[in-house]
């Protein structure tokens, strides 16, 4: 995986990333790992839809198309669920209710630095 960091307008979001670059590493996704710290979130590219089946611990989602613009916010999806976006183009998995303090809302655009 890819490490770095989500900006949105400059301003530090998401502090402590990693990306997909594997087929592994988008199926494994997040299962059999700690769960993330309010810092930290998982960018798993493409993925339009993802499940917390197995997971011990909710999820909030970010749905993004293309060019890292938000489509849509999902807080808190609890274990053995799925959520999912038609159009989108990757996800950014982080700790349950990190949305309340990111502010992240559809239309935004993020920026990855690695």
């Amino acid at each position: 995986m890819m490490r770095g960091a989500l900006y949105l307008g400059g301003k530090c979001v998401v502090g402590e990333a990693w990306k997909t670059t594997t087929a592994w590493d988008r199926m494994r996704g997040l299962l059999g790992r700690p769960e993330l710290t309010q810092t930290q979130g998982l960018l798993i590219e493409p993925c339009a839809a993802v499940h917390t089946i197995g997971m011990r611990y909710s999820l909030d989602l970010v749905f993004l198309d293309r060019q890292l613009r938000v489509k849509k916010t999902v807080c808190r999806l609890p274990p053995w669920r799925w959520a999912g976006c038609a159009g989108a183009h990757s996800t950014l998995e982080l700790a349950p209710g990190a949305l309340d303090s990111a502010v992240l809302k559809p239309g935004d655009a993020l920026e990855w630095r690695a």
